[in-house]
């Protein structure tokens, strides 16, 4: 029987990860946020019980399943946490998939096996120093010699970037080409690739467990055999991958909201001032109803994309719309919750301070709420 976007199978899945996560995270989620790191036994026992790379053919270990069990693994583990979520999340449904689609046999063969059983972490590499949401602005180059290339560049602000085994980097292959898109390329770096080495693990505000670092390449020597697709053909391989990315990143913001929600409804309505629960003033009152009826259409409008998005449907200008709104409204949740907090909400033991900290970032990465409007923009003036 089909409930809304999911059929049985899909909450079977969803009860057995809520299972594990009970048993295997929600535990521990505070003590990694404090060490600011996600042990590789967690990816692991992910890998163990069949719920990473969901989509993944069962020929390279994957279960062959369809994008409402990708968007349950995103839901579930960011219900414990936005640092636990986004590695994991950007390793099984963002960089996957580019070596799903554009791999040669030899390197699905390589690279997904062991990525669907959580022995290996990858990440992909755009951001640089100088070239944030100006991807045709990147400067790490990579100069082809015999059955080489040779990587020259920086990056940061790369998710999984300390521990990642392999990395699609984002590069020049012909920094001369006209448009600037037109020369880029995605090359697999591995780890111990001779000249790759890792800068440093960046202190963030918030999301403290999620690995993010830098990446130096210095004459990194790498097998030419690890260039992904065709050469100058990484723009367009990016665009068309990041409809889901930033899917995603609306499916994730949106849980934010509702557990905001969740945690502040439970609070007001046992927390006590002037002989009364907070929840009996009226102007909390009316901050629950605004934000109620934000969260609600916030989810009405993710399931709808989700379901174009399984049928194969190009929605570009929408998951924008989504990305952008949703993100500003779960900003605008936080600040509302904590709020209602009083001052046990500027306070770390109480989990809407670590919701607080970690949600303004996703106005931000995988394309800012400008950037967004801009793409709005674009679509609607065709």
């Amino acid at each position: 029987m089909v409930v809304g976007l999911f059929t049985d199978e899909h909450e079977m899945f969803r009860s057995s990860l809520r299972k594990m996560l009970d048993k295997e995270a929600y535990p521990y989620f505070e003590e990694w946020e404090q060490q600011r790191d996600i042990p590789r036994a967690f990816w692991r026992k992910l890998g163990e019980h069949g719920f990473l790379c969901p989509q993944v053919s069962e020929q390279h270990g994957g279960l062959q399943l369809d994008f409402g069990y990708s968007m349950i693994l995103a839901e579930e583990l960011e219900r414990v946490g936005a640092g636990l979520a986004s590695g994991i999340v950007l390793h099984s449904d963002i960089v996957v998939p580019y070596i799903e689609q554009f791999g040669t046999t030899e390197q699905k063969e390589k690279w997904l096996p062991k990525s669907v059983s959580g022995e290996w972490i990858s990440a992909i590499a755009m951001t640089e120093p100088g070239a944030g949401s100006d991807l045709a602005g990147i400067r790490t180059t990579a100069r082809r010699e015999g059955d080489y290339y040779i990587l020259n560049g920086e990056k940061t602000f790369i998710t999984n970037g300390i521990h990642a085994d392999y990395v699609v980097v984002v590069c020049k292959t012909d920094p001369q080409a006209k448009p600037a898109y037109r020369g880029i390329s995605l090359i697999v770096v591995e780890t111990g690739t001779p000249g790759f080495k890792r800068g440093k693990k960046l202190n963030k505000v918030g999301m403290h467990s999620a690995d993010t670092g830098e990446l130096i390449f210095e004459d990194a020597k790498v097998p030419a055999s690890n260039l992904l697709g065709e050469e100058g053909k990484g723009f367009y391989y990016l665009m068309d991958k990041l409809q889901q990315e930033r899917l995603l990143v609306a499916i994730e913001v949106q849980i934010e909201a509702e557990e905001m929600f969740r945690i502040t409804k439970e609070y007001v309505t046992t927390r006590k001032a002037f002989d009364r629960t907070i929840a009996d003033f009226q102007n909390t009152q009316f901050k629950l109803a605004e934000m109620a009826t934000e969260i609600d259409i916030g989810r009405t409008y993710v399931n709808s994309l989700v379901s174009k998005h399984i049928a194969g449907e190009s929605i570009v200008k929408e998951v924008s719309m989504a990305k952008w709104w949703i993100s500003e409204m779960a900003k605008r949740v936080a600040s509302d919750c904590l709020q209602l907090h009083g001052g046990y909400g500027y306070m770390e033991e109480y989990e809407i301070a670590r919701r607080f900290r970690d949600i303004p970032v996703a106005a931000i990465y995988a394309g800012t709420t400008e950037i967004m409007k801009g793409i709005i923009a674009k679509e609607i003036l065709k």
